[in-house]
């Protein structure tokens, strides 16, 4: 397994600045890119196109914190985070809360697809814009939990770094992050699918 901490010369930690590691990753694949080498010959252009694509692959797993974090724990255990197939308990109201929101949504949505009058289409304007409102909120709500799933994962980053004898014991509550975080980008991505749809 690829090591992209070590590809793009990051220590391996559950919290990367952002800014830091996109201009990390931006230096590193100036001197690598495929165009710096048009006139060379094919293998070396097989291998800078090689090169800039690992580059890339591991940019893009470690400027996601939910990738980050299973990429972090499979390196440090050996094994993918665990897959939770049921709704932690901590998150079961907000999950019956997006569920009903979600579902009243998409029945509006048959509803207006189903409506060809141009003068009953625009009567359900209106009603497009109150769900729409209703599914923007929770989107805030979504982004609000993932502040602080974001926060914690930092808290969590900061005994890592200085206690580097109990990395081991904070594998589990990293899993738990990275669950977490799973949920929360499914259900950001159903919301904003249904937020696109009503907009058209």
């Amino acid at each position: 397994m690829t090591d992209y901490f070590a590809l793009l010369k990051e220590q391996r930690r559950p919290w990367i600045d952002p800014d830091s590691l996109k201009q990390k990753f931006l230096a590193l694949s100036a001197d690598v890119h495929p165009d710096r080498v048009h006139g060379a010959e094919d293998s070396q252009k097989r291998a800078a196109q090689e090169r800039y694509a690992e580059l890339n692959a591991a940019y893009n797993c470690l400027r996601e914190p939910k990738e980050r974090l299973a990429h972090l724990i499979e390196l440090e255990t050996g094994a993918k985070p665990k897959q939770v197939q049921n709704v932690p308990s901590d998150l079961m109201n907000a999950f019956m809360e997006i569920t009903n929101v979600c579902r009243g949504a998409d029945a509006f949505l048959a509803e207006k697809n189903s409506t060809n009058s141009p003068l009953l289409r625009l009567q359900l304007f209106e009603r497009a814009q109150e769900w729409t409102e209703k599914l923007m909120g929770l989107q805030r709500k979504v982004n609000s939990w993932r502040e602080d799933l974001t926060a914690r994962v930092m808290e969590i980053d900061n005994e890592w770094a200085s206690s580097p004898h109990k990395q081991r014991e904070l594998v589990a509550p990293l899993e738990k992050q990275c669950q977490l975080l799973g949920y929360l980008g499914r259900w950001s991505a159903q919301i904003q699918e249904r937020i696109v749809q009503l907009s058209l």
